[in-house]
């Protein structure tokens, strides 16, 4: 059996032997069992969650372990889906959760475990290669190189601050690193990792506060693909809002970047809601395109995001970025017990084989549970479960890579 995990009030954690861990997927809670569990991996971190009381199983009920004993969640690094929500009961007063992605765990004779799978597996991204000690060292050398540049002030903030990875590659000079441009969006996503409001939790990372002049990307961008290995560039970060609204920036910083190098992939992460930009985007010369999904039916992407744009829009940009031979992902934000759903599952069918796209990339969605079921469409028939779900997809649609990162095409 796998026990139950919980926390003190100090945010000490202990299993509970005797009562078998519980998971929650949607709002069910069930017995977690041998094929839900993976060992706990490398480069996760063990939070308790203030306010929630842990569940576990005993004698067939499934119940709070002890009122003061807090709920303790797995933040899973890249490359790993969660499978289950962690299951407790939100008592009367708790604050809300920051944005991480919360992950079932548990434990079994002194190892810890995580409902979860393993999605990909890219070296580039180990932890281990990122915030190394002479990292500052770096940022200063990148300075010196590119003097005044204002996009290379942020993205050194962006590194220091908020260890980002893709900033912190330009600096590192190697692989995919990220141009933020845009300060506005056409969304207001539940999660929002740059924007968030008062009453909410804190946005994990401040959003750029300015639009980088075309000189100044250009220049950004020639000098990461010029001489990077595997060299990509990408638009829309998480410091940022919807870059595809600064289309006319992009697109010049692309054909000005490509009279002085050939070299590397140009990419945009973006949620595809402007459809004029992506047009004006891929027309420049754009290579790959991530397009930010968390469902396949229009009341589900409009409870999320929130935005002035549809789904019928997203899927008119991808149409227009595959015309320009653009390769396309989908960056689809997953949430146990939503996206596989039936219902979802059929939805999913029918628009991954419409729209043609390339590659579905996982995501575990970083929000608090309780702030997002009350805003998404009830459910209906059970989920089908991640896996199963996962599965399913890699069945209908053999050609599309199901993964979590973004691949140099060279």
């Amino acid at each position: 059996m796998f026990s139950a995990v919980y926390a003190d009030e100090k945010g000490n954690i202990y299993d509970a032997p005797g009562y078998a861990a519980v998971g929650r997927s949607g709002r069910d809670d069930a017995v977690l069992a041998d094929d839900d569990l993976i060992p706990l991996p490398p480069g996760s971190d063990l939070m308790f969650l203030p306010g929630r009381s842990a569940l576990a199983a005993k004698g067939g009920a499934i119940a709070p372990i002890a009122a003061p004993l807090a709920a303790v969640a797995a933040m899973l690094p890249a490359g790993y889906t969660r499978t289950h929500l962690p299951a407790y009961r939100v008592r009367e007063g708790a604050p809300p959760l920051p944005l991480y992605g919360y992950t079932a765990v548990a434990m079994r004779r002194g190892r810890f475990y995580a409902a979860a799978a393993k999605s990909d597996d890219n070296a580039k991204w180990d932890p281990r290669r990122f915030n190394t000690a002479d990292l500052a060292d770096r940022i200063e050398a990148v300075r010196r190189e590119l003097p005044g540049n204002r996009l290379v002030e942020h993205l050194a903030r962006c590194s220091l601050e908020w260890h980002c990875c893709t900033a912190q590659n330009l600096f590192y000079r190697r692989w995919e690193a990220g141009i933020p441009v845009s300060p506005a969006c056409n969304a207001d996503c539940l999660g929002c990792i740059s924007r968030q409001p008062a009453e909410c939790c804190p946005a994990p990372q401040s959003r750029i506060s300015f639009v980088p002049s075309v000189a100044e990307v250009a220049t950004v961008g020639a000098f990461h693909l010029g001489k990077a290995p595997e060299a990509i560039v990408s638009f829309g970060q998480g410091c940022e809002g919807e870059p595809s609204l600064e289309a006319d920036t992009i697109a010049a910083a692309i054909k000005a970047l490509r009279t002085t190098t050939a070299r590397g992939m140009v990419n945009i992460n973006t949620n595809a809601g402007y459809t004029a930009g992506i047009e004006k985007i891929a027309a420049a010369g754009l290579d790959s395109m991530r397009v930010s999904v968390i469902s396949a039916c229009p009341e589900g992407h409009r409870a999320y995001y929130r935005s002035i744009y549809t789904l019928d829009d997203v899927r008119a940009s991808i149409a227009a970025a595959k015309d320009r031979g653009v390769h396309v992902s989908l960056n689809l934000l997953l949430l146990p017990g939503f996206n596989d759903r039936p219902e979802e599952a059929d939805a999913w069918e029918e628009f991954i084989g419409a729209t043609g796209i390339d590659m579905i990339q996982l995501r575990n969605l970083n929000i608090d549970p309780e702030a997002v079921w009350p805003v998404l469409p009830p459910q209906g028939a059970a989920p089908l479960g991640v896996r199963t779900f996962l599965r399913r997809l890699a069945e209908r649609f053999p050609a599309v890579r199901i993964g979590s990162f973004s691949r140099y095409i060279g």
